[in-house]
């Protein structure tokens, strides 16, 4: 046998004598080479907090204008000055101080936080449920329907007569409002995924579990923090209905305990407040969007 001959089994055997890869081990570095690394903001981002910038300059001015000409009562719309007055008097104060807004704040920021955290894990698990099996979507999406069509505004004290009025019903109207958008966008993109790729996996001999693991999950991750976008904002909003018709601190009771005095001024800072902490979660969700699923926004500049 001559020595090319003898190199060329060598190298057969070698190559037969290499050991099985895992075949979802192979999808996982496959998918992880591929993926980009995470890319830092874009002029566009930049151009985008300038351009949101001036729109707030030109509200206020507008605001000014419609005070100041159009001597509109500040029953109806108090003067931008006095808006601020009353927000410096909540803030500029001890974080302790029951006068304060700090209380306030946190009491309702952190019922919304465990309505969020509730009503989005319950949604995302059971529309994964619904997206693999067609039994558990005809039995829970006639349901899930039907309790998104019911007006909150009805559901909201029978709520707060189950659960009390204590943090309870601040946490269940949360979670509530919370469930129903992250449900459904799970539920979309894990329906989404391309049959292609869940036939390879098949091939491989990947389990159901692998499959949405790998597969399925990244690529229901853009629909999933879509709905948690969504969902982060209205936790808030339900936490505040429910402070609303019965609680002894929260933000909801601020506004109520202002509208009673006719503290015009009071209601409008409260709102300022809740305004400004809804981009911030907003800004958090899209943040945690663009660090987890970066390759969705590859090409986006």
């Amino acid at each position: 046998m001559t020595d090319t001959a003898m190199r060329a089994g060598a190298s057969s055997s070698g190559l037969l004598e290499q050991p099985e890869v895992d075949a979802a081990t192979s999808i996982e570095n496959a998918a992880s080479n591929a993926m980009p690394a995470p890319r830092k903001p874009g002029r566009a981002e930049i151009n985008g907090s300038v351009i949101a910038g001036i729109g707030l300059v030109a509200l206020i001015a507008l605001w000014i204008m419609a005070v100041r000409f159009l001597r509109v009562p500040p029953y109806i719309l108090p003067a931008p000055e006095a808006v601020l007055n009353a927000l410096w008097s909540g803030i500029a104060i001890s974080p302790a101080s029951p006068k304060g807004y700090y209380l306030p704040l946190w009491s309702t920021l952190s019922n919304a936080a465990t309505g969020f955290a509730i009503g989005s894990g319950l949604g995302l698990v059971l529309g994964s449920l619904m997206a693999e099996s067609r039994l558990v979507e005809k039995l829970l999406m006639p349901y899930a329907f039907a309790l998104q069509s019911l007006p909150k505004v009805a559901i909201a004290p029978l709520v707060v007569i189950w659960f009390g009025f204590g943090d309870g019903s601040k946490v269940a109207i949360a979670a509530l409002l919370a469930f129903f958008p992250v449900l459904i966008n799970s539920f979309t993109g894990l329906r989404a995924t391309e049959p292609e790729r869940i036939d390879l996996m098949r091939s491989l001999s990947a389990t159901r579990f692998e499959t949405y693991r790998i597969v399925k999950l990244p690529n229901a991750a853009p629909f999933i923090f879509a709905g948690l976008d969504m969902a982060v904002v209205y936790a808030l909003l339900g936490a505040i209905v429910a402070e609303f018709l019965g609680a002894q601190q929260g933000m909801g009771v601020v506004i109520t305990q202002a509208q009673a005095v006719s503290d015009v001024a009071g209601v409008f800072a409260a709102l300022v407040i809740l305004g400004v902490l809804g981009i911030a979660l907003h800004s958090s969700v899209r943040r945690l969007e663009h660090r987890v699923v970066h390759w969705a926004h590859r090409g986006k500049r």
